[in-house]
C-alpha cells in the first residue's frame, strides 16, 4: 500500500514502529498535490513550510514517546476555506476577504492541532459556502462535479492528497459531496463541535463537517474535535460518547421510504441492494415513513437559510454588490424581503418537526436513506440538498459512507441519521455496515502515477 493511501489509524501504527515519519509523509503529500491538483483543483493554498515545521515537531514528540496519547499526532488535514486558521489566509471564496489572515484558529482547527494534527493547507469552497460553482473536479471523473460547498475538502481526501479534511454543512455540503466522491462525511449534532471561527452563512444551520476515507478515521476526528470549550459558547456541554465502540448485535435500521421518491432509478436499485445485503448479514431493516415530508422540511430550511443569510450578508452586499457571485447575491436579496412573520412561523414548524421526527427512531438504531439523488452531476452543476437539509435543519447527526459504484463506475453513498447527540450509535452502526459492504478502491486519478496526472478533456490542448 502506498503511504498516501494509509488511514489515520494506520499512520499512527507506522509512526510508532518507526517505519514512516510525519516529515516523510507531509513531503510525499505535498509532492502529490503538486502533481495532481492542476487536474483536480482541490486546494486554495498550501502551507508547505508550516506543515513541514509542524511535522518535524510531531517527529520530535514521537522520538520522546512513541506511544503518545495524542491520537492525531503527525496526521495532515485540509481545512475548508471558510474555517479560520491562524496565520493562514481565509478568504471564503470572496474578494471581501482576499487579504484576511486570522490571528486565531477556529475551535475545530485548534482542537485537531492540539491532538497533534498538521494543517496542510486550505481547500477550495464556494463563496461563503453557498452554491455558486467552483473549479474543483471530481477525482472519479474529471468531467463530473464533486458537489459544491465542501468540494475541495472531499476531492482532496478522495484523491489521496490528504487523509482527512474539515468541511461545513448548512444544507448538505458535507454529506452530498462526500457521497459523490466516495468518501465518508459526517455532520455531527448541531453544537457537538464548536463553530467559533467558522465564517457564517446561517447561524442556526451552519455546522462543522468531518471528512475521511473510513469510519474509524472519522471517529478519531470527532473524538478530537468534539466537546465543551470555555472559549466557544457554540460548543455543547453534553458529554462526548465512545466513538470507537463496536456493535454487539447487527443493527436495526429504518429505511426511509419517502426518500426514494427523490432519487433516480439507479439509486433506488442501489438502495434496495444495500438493504438486501445488510439483511443477509443479520441487520433488521424496517420501512419508515416520516410524518413530515422531506419537501416540507427542505422548505423550512430554505426560509431559515435565506433569512439568516440576509442578516449576515445584507450590509456587505449593499456596500459591495460587485463582490458577490450571482447565486449568492440573488439568495441574499430574496432573504431580505422575507417577512419576519414568515421566518418566525418557519421556526415554529421547525420545533414541531423536531418532536414529530422522533418517531422515526422508534425501535431502530438509525434511519437509512440515499445520500444523493443520482450519480455525481456534470462539472459545474449540482442538485439541491433535499436529502440532507432536513437533518441539518433539525440538528441531527448524519453521515454518508461509500456503499458501491453505479453502472458508470461512480460512487454511490448510503446516508445514516441518528437521534441528537448519538454519534456513538451512528458511528457504531456505520462501522458494522462498512465491514459488510467493504470499502471502495481509490479513484482513477489517485491510482495514476504522480507523473501521469490526468487532465479533464475540456482542459486539454489539441
Amino acid at each position: 500500500m502506498q503511504v498516501w493511501d494509509l488511514s489515520i489509524a494506520e499512520l499512527a501504527r507506522h509512526y510508532r514502529r518507526g517505519t514512516l515519519s510525519p516529515v516523510e509523509l507531509v513531503g510525499t503529500l505535498l509532492d502529490r498535490v503538486q502533481a495532481l491538483d492542476p487536474s483536480v483543483r482541490a486546494w486554495e493554498l498550501l502551507d508547505s513550510d508550516g506543515a513541514l515545521v509542524a511535522a518535524a515537531e510531531a517527529e520530535r514528540e514521537l522520538g520522546k514517546d512513541a506511544n503518545t496519547a495524542k491520537p492525531l499526532l503527525g496526521v495532515p488535514f485540509g481545512v475548508k476555506d471558510v474555517v479560520l486558521t491562524s496565520g493562514l489566509r481565509t478568504a471564503s471564496g470572496s474578494p471581501l476577504f482576499s487579504d484576511f489572515v486570522p490571528t486565531y484558529d477556529a475551535t475545530v482547527v485548534a482542537r485537531l492541532k492540539a491532538a497533534g494534527a498538521v494543517v496542510l493547507g486550505k481547500t477550495i469552497t464556494t463563496q461563503f459556502a453557498f452554491v455558486d460553482p467552483v473549479p474543483t473536479r471530481n477525482p472519479w471523473d474529471l468531467e463530473r462535479s464533486p458537489g459544491y460547498s465542501s468540494s475541495g475538502s472531499v476531492a482532496a481526501v478522495s484523491a489521496r492528497m490528504v487523509p482527512a479534511a474539515i468541511g461545513t454543512q448548512t444544507g448538505g455540503s458535507t454529506v452530498r459531496p462526500a457521497a459523490y466522491c466516495g468518501v465518508v462525511g459526517l455532520k455531527p449534532t448541531f453544537g457537538r463541535i464548536g463553530r467559533r471561527g467558522v465564517m457564517p452563512l446561517s447561524w442556526s444551520l451552519d455546522d462543522v463537517g468531518l471528512i475521511a476515507r473510513n469510519v474509524e478515521d472519522v471517529a478519531l476526528l470527532l473524538g478530537a474535535g468534539a466537546g465543551a470549550n470555555a472559549d466557544d459558547l457554540t460548543a455543547s456541554r453534553r458529554a462526548i460518547g465512545d466513538y470507537a465502540r463496536e456493535l454487539r448485535r447487527p443493527p436495526r435500521l429504518g429505511l426511509l421510504l419517502d426518500s426514494l421518491e427523490a432519487v433516480d432509478a439507479v439509486v433506488q436499485r442501489h438502495c434496495a441492494e444495500v438493504a438486501i445485503r445488510l439483511q443477509a448479514a443479520g441487520a433488521v431493516v424496517r420501512e419508515r415513513t416520516s410524518s413530515v415530508r422531506l419537501s416540507t422540511l427542505f422548505a423550512i430550511q430554505q426560509v431559515t437559510l435565506a433569512s439568516e443569510a440576509a442578516a449576515v450578508h445584507g450590509s456587505s452586499l449593499h456596500e459591495r454588490p460587485d463582490a458577490y457571485l450571482p447565486l449568492l447575491r440573488a439568495f441574499v436579496e430574496a432573504g431580505q424581503v422575507i417577512p419576519a412573520s414568515v421566518y418566525l412561523h418557519a421556526q415554529r414548524l421547525r420545533r414541531r418537526a423536531r418532536a414529530d421526527v422522533r418517531e422515526l427512531f422508534a425501535h431502530v438504531d438509525c434511519v437509512m436513506l440515499p445520500a444523493q439523488p443520482g450519480e455525481a452531476p456534470a462539472f459545474g452543476t449540482d442538485v439541491d440538498a433535499l436529502l440532507q437539509a432536513p437533518w441539518t435543519l433539525l440538528g441531527l447527526p448524519a453521515m454518508t459512507l461509500p456503499s458501491g459504484l453505479s453502472p458508470n463506475g461512480l460512487p454511490l453513498g448510503t446516508q445514516l441519521v441518528a437521534p441528537r447527540f448519538r454519534e456513538d450509535r451512528l458511528l457504531a452502526v456505520a462501522r458494522w455496515i462498512e465491514r459488510v459492504l467493504g470499502r471502495l478502491p481509490a479513484p482513477p486519478i489517485a491510482q495514476a502515477s504522480q507523473a501521469d496526472a490526468i487532465e479533464p478533456a475540456s482542459s486539454r490542448v489539441s
